[in-house]
């Protein structure tokens, strides 16, 4: 086993034991730990100088704020009358959830005394939360801007982190990989329950307007374009990405042989 997958294993486990709250289990599914951004985080933060207990806080409090993030776009935009009393309870935990992940994170940082990386998060989080604003409502010319723009907003905090620390190299690979992962998850979730948020953009909302009998064929389509962008930049990632590179090998693999039956027997 790889140091990066070893230290994977480590973080993943320190952040479940902050993000526990006994109270918030009783009425709220455990938080979401995106595996492949935790990955990509400590691949370019482990190529750094900074001491070993820096690059572990570094890698839990971006987490932190993208669990936050991730945990507030869990709240219903559009609270109904008639929910019930539980279902109004569960909404306000969860906002009070995000705001809890995001204290977490903000008491690190002041124990690391890292101004410059509390502005790069602080600024990371406001950008982010403008983006979204602009994405939901945005009327997109095409499906491809759309995906581009989900991209962006997808990748968006990881490159910013790294950016601040001068490792932004492989930049362009982790938009293109993020998406995937990204509308393979919305679309497992379409198969499985019949709606997905990102789905519902597509098909409902201000962006491109595509029937429901299209979106799983074209989604596929664009899994399949963004894994030949995500092969094409193999050959320029740092060394130090290593585990990286194989790990995301091993996955294009097999979704790229998953995706290929599906617009096969579409």
């Amino acid at each position: 086993m790889s140091i990066a997958n070893v230290k994977m294993k480590e973080i993943k486990v320190e952040l479940e034991e902050q993000l526990h709250h006994s109270y918030l289990k009783q009425f709220l599914q455990k938080p979401v730990i995106d595996e492949d951004k935790l990955l990509i985080l400590i691949s370019i933060i482990e190529h750094t100088n900074y001491s070993e207990i820096e690059k572990k806080n570094y890698v839990i409090t971006t987490m932190l704020v993208q669990i936050a993030l991730d945990t507030h776009d869990l709240v219903s935009q559009n609270s109904l009358k008639t929910d019930s009393d539980i279902t109004r309870k569960k909404r306000q935990l969860t906002v009070l959830a995000g705001d809890y992940y995001s204290g977490l994170y903000y008491y690190l940082l002041s124990k690391l005394e890292d101004i410059p990386m509390i502005q790069t998060l602080a600024s990371a989080i406001k950008e982010i939360n403008e983006y979204k604003v602009s994405f939901y409502y945005k009327e997109f010319k095409s499906i491809h801007a759309f995906m581009e723009s989900l991209k962006h907003l997808e990748s968006l905090l990881i490159l910013r982190v790294a950016q601040h620390m001068h490792q932004s190299d492989d930049s362009e690979f982790t938009g293109n990989w993020l998406l995937i992962r990204k509308l393979i998850r919305e679309k497992n979730r379409y198969l499985d329950k019949g709606n997905s948020p990102i789905f519902d953009l597509i098909t409902k909302g201000p962006g491109t307007h595509l029937q429901n009998n299209q979106i799983i064929y074209t989604v596929e389509k664009f899994i399949h374009k963004y894994t030949e962008h995500v092969e094409d930049t193999f050959s320029h990632l740092p060394m130090h990405l290593h585990t990286l590179k194989s790990y995301v090998q091993a996955l294009t693999y097999d979704n790229l042989r998953k995706n290929i039956k599906v617009m096969e027997e579409s």
